[in-house]
């Protein structure tokens, strides 16, 4: 035992004063001389002992009184076991990440944990409390009741060590106990281990009721007719799903689209609904209706009525018969020139320019390519026999690393399509091994760093991608007219030269991914010091933005923070709409990392983390016990005085 104010241990001297007193109160009997009875005499010694014991009691209670009122003030207390980390800083790591929406048996997850943090943390106590999307640094959380009440979930997934970063760069230096708030999911983390070594490490790891999910995974154009577009819906469940599930389209009118009921078989994690829409401009939402995490059963998505594209091809009108037939009228408008009428001025007006086999592609024309091509145009390049190859390689090594040797005169077959580029995005419905390989009877030698989207048998170069972001190059390493190659039979030129075409345009884009820092090419004209902006009818941002002649690329960041149906607008004009969603990275419930659990100390509450800091760290005050013990005694005392006679 030990005492804040010893000092005060010197009062022990006034124990001397009770004794004192009890001395000069011992008086000697007067001798009263009476009739010699013997029952007289026993009275006077009866009396003479009672007093005695009394006098003796009530010095004893009083000296033990005196003495406890000392102690009392001299504050004793018995030392912490761990009183160097009474000083330590509470940090709350809080997971507000969509599958903290599931229910547990008291409600949301998250809500529930907010409400333990605010009902059980006391109101003069600092802490900090850190979550994916918001940090409160240094408060007390009935200071910030309302913020934390209305804490939204975020896409963010929930990433300790990430998090962890954010509170030693704020509070270097200091020693710290962690609270986890996480439901784990998809959780993993190497710093917590070390953590344990430096402070305490506390873990509440709310769990949901139901982990069997549905979601809507993706909506994709399957195919485009002249009245509609065929969407796909991809569907997906984690867990024992058996119920039907109701799903519809609805658009931003409130106009229901579609509507069914949807179930899944047994065996399968994954569904695919067919859906016709018309083909115009639509702008809306797919909903599902499942009885579990509700972020994912919303899919939001934009359709756009093609516009034409501008589309230049230098080369003989004998050669450019198949691209007629590709490059239709109805959506696009197609210029044919050959190399030496080529109107250059015309160039900055084009989505896309084919160079079809032209003998020579000379320097001025290379610049004005180059020019194009990094203000985000798309070249298709398809070499001649009789190519000049050192002014070829001058544009394909302006273009990127890559350049073409001589050519070479042996047949070779293009054997592999490389399904995962999104030139073939939508075009299969699965990969195809065996089909009628196309040929080419002469090839350029292609070496440089590339992406292949068609290749030789040997596994070469038949078709390269370039890109700067921007802009996009298709170089054929071969001639495709049909002396020297078949290609032009093949099933696989028209979604080839169509995809190539229009690629980067934008037409019927469906919808973005929320934090993918996805891209948009717009077919507009604005001043340089005119901006694009992003809005619906609660939310509006700048988008980051480039002017590239007759486009605007937008690059969309992390942008928005919510999911909608949004316009892009330029003053009070509509020049697009786009949809965004959030990643479903949380849908599955059942991805709980265990393993992460190890490391902490499993509690129920943050009350029971703030119990055990303090009966570790807080020396236990014994005071209050000496104050009893005194009034104890002084009751003691009072019955000493009334029965002992």
């Amino acid at each position: 035992m030990q005492f804040k104010h010893p000092e005060i241990l010197y009062f022990l001297f006034l124990l001397v004063i009770p004794i004192l007193v009890h001395l000069f109160q011992l008086r000697k009997f007067k001798k009263e001389y009476f009739t010699n009875v013997k029952l007289l005499k026993e009275l006077q010694l009866q009396t003479r002992k009672s007093s005695s014991i009394k006098k003796w009691l009530l010095l004893a209670t009083r000296l033990l009184l005196l003495a406890a009122l000392i102690f009392a003030f001299a504050q004793p207390f018995l030392p912490a076991k761990d009183s160097k980390a009474q000083n330590n800083e509470l940090i709350l790591l809080v997971d507000n990440s969509f599958s903290m929406q599931a229910k547990g048996s008291e409600g949301e997850l998250l809500k529930k944990s907010i409400q333990d943090i605010l009902e059980n943390i006391p109101e003069n106590q600092t802490v900090s409390i850190v979550s994916p999307s918001k940090s409160f640094w240094d408060i007390t959380p009935k200071s910030i009741l309302k913020e934390l009440q209305n804490l939204q979930y975020t896409s963010y997934s929930f990433q300790p060590d990430y998090l962890l970063s954010q509170v030693e760069n704020k509070k270097p230096n200091t020693t710290k106990d962690y609270i986890f708030i996480t439901d784990g999911v998809d959780v993993s983390s190497e710093k917590t281990t070390d953590l344990v070594q430096k402070g305490t490490l506390y873990g509440i790891f709310p769990k949901a009721e139901n982990s069997a999910n549905c979601s809507i995974d993706n909506i994709s154009i399957s195919a485009i007719t002249d009245s509609f577009y065929e969407i796909s819906v991809s569907l997906s469940k984690n867990g024992n799903v058996t119920d039907n599930i109701l799903f519809s389209i609805v658009s931003d009118s409130g106009e229901t689209v579609a509507k069914s009921t949807i179930s899944f078989e047994n065996d399968k994690n994954e569904k695919v609904l067919k859906i016709n829409v018309p083909k115009k401009d639509f702008k809306g939402k797919a909903i599902l209706e499942d009885n579990s995490l509700p972020y994912d059963n919303t899919f939001y998505f934009s359709l756009s009525k093609p516009k034409k594209l501008n589309v230049l091809v230098i080369g003989t009108p004998e050669k450019n018969n198949f691209i007629r037939k590709i490059i239709t009228p109805d959506e696009f408008q197609l210029t044919e020139t050959t190399l030496d009428q080529l109107d250059f001025s015309s160039i900055e007006q084009q989505h896309t320019i084919i160079i079809n086999e032209p003998e020579n592609i000379t320097p001025s024309l290379s610049n004005t390519l180059l020019a194009f091509y990094e203000k985000g145009g798309n070249l298709i390049i398809i070499p001649s026999e009789n190519s000049n190859v050192e002014n070829l390689n001058t544009l394909l090594s302006q273009l990127g690393n890559l350049r073409v040797n001589e050519l070479q005169q042996n047949e070779k077959l293009i054997t592999e399509i490389h399904f995962e580029h999104p030139l073939y995005k939508n075009v299969f419905e699965k990969k195809i091994h065996n089909f009628q390989y196309p040929n080419v009877q002469t090839y350029f030698p292609v070496s440089g760093t590339i992406s292949s989207i068609l290749s030789f048998e040997d596994q070469s170069p038949f078709l390269s991608w370039i890109t700067n972001k921007k802009g996009n190059a298709f170089i054929f390493s071969a001639p495709i007219n049909k002396k020297l190659s078949n290609f032009q039979n093949s099933p696989l030129i028209v979604p080839t030269f169509y995809n190539m075409a229009q690629y980067n345009s934008g037409t019927a884009q469906t919808h973005y991914t929320i934090g993918q820092n996805e891209q948009l090419f717009i077919e507009t004209g604005i001043g340089k010091d005119q901006v694009l902006s992003v809005q619906n009818e609660s939310y509006s941002f700048i988008p980051l933005q480039q002017v590239l002649n007759t486009k605007v690329k937008i690059s969309f960041g992390d942008y928005p923070e919510q999911a909608g149906n949004y316009s892009i607008v330029h003053g009070q004009d509509t020049l697009a709409n786009v949809s965004f969603n959030y990643p479903r990275t949380e849908s599955d419930l059942q991805k709980i990392n265990s393993s992460f659990f190890d490391t902490f100390t499993k509690i129920n509450s943050v009350s029971t983390a703030l119990n055990e800091l303090d009966s570790e760290r807080n020396d236990t005050g014994l005071w209050k016990w000496f104050i009893i013990t005194t009034l104890l005694l002084l009751f003691i005392e009072l019955l000493i005085q009334k029965f002992v006679k």
